[in-house]
């Protein structure tokens, strides 16, 4: 890594000073999850809106990596999925060097991705691993918790995709 990358264990920039914000051109990747009507146990899903300054460039949503109804549906399943989905196509994008910031509403991933809490649940060790190699491709990453209130729009793609399962099952 260079002085002025990403340490993918902290989300810190190694020297602050040389990571300056222009926000045209800044990333903002924020994911979100949910597991219905029970957590564990329910339909894991997930949200993701990515934007470059203030204009959408990609959105999507689904179901987690996780068989619905099954003991392996979690939120913090759904929380995964989308963080690995939106640095799958932020790596597939070739933004690697891009300055980029990771935002999500739960403190355990965003801390577990930084390296400040263990990943203690079997469920969540392989999605860690990958999620882990992603973000060691990129120099210009920081990871961010932000308030529910600012995740709004990954939250609503999140919960779109449960009643979207939710209805296609029903027929």
């Amino acid at each position: 890594m260079s002085a002025s990358s990403s340490n993918p264990r902290t989300g810190r920039f190694a020297e602050e000073e040389q990571f300056t914000l222009d926000r045209g051109e800044t990333y903002f990747a924020n994911f979100d999850g949910l597991c219905e009507p029970r957590n564990p146990g329910g339909v894991a899903t997930y949200g993701l809106v990515i934007r470059k300054g203030n204009k959408i460039v990609f959105e999507d949503s689904g179901l987690a990596f996780a068989k619905p109804c099954t003991i392996e549906a979690s939120n913090n399943v759904a929380e995964y999925s989308a963080a690995i989905k939106a640095l799958e196509w932020l790596s597939n994008n070739g933004l690697q060097r891009s300055p980029i910031f990771l935002r999500g509403d739960s403190r355990l991933i965003i801390n577990q991705l930084k390296g400040e809490f263990k990943v203690k649940a079997t469920r969540l060790r392989a999605l860690h691993g990958r999620a882990i190699s992603l973000l060691r491709e990129f120099s210009n990453l920081k990871l961010e918790w932000v308030d529910r209130s600012k995740n709004a729009e990954a939250d609503l793609l999140s919960r779109r995709a449960y009643y979207r399962f939710k209805s296609q099952t029903r027929k």
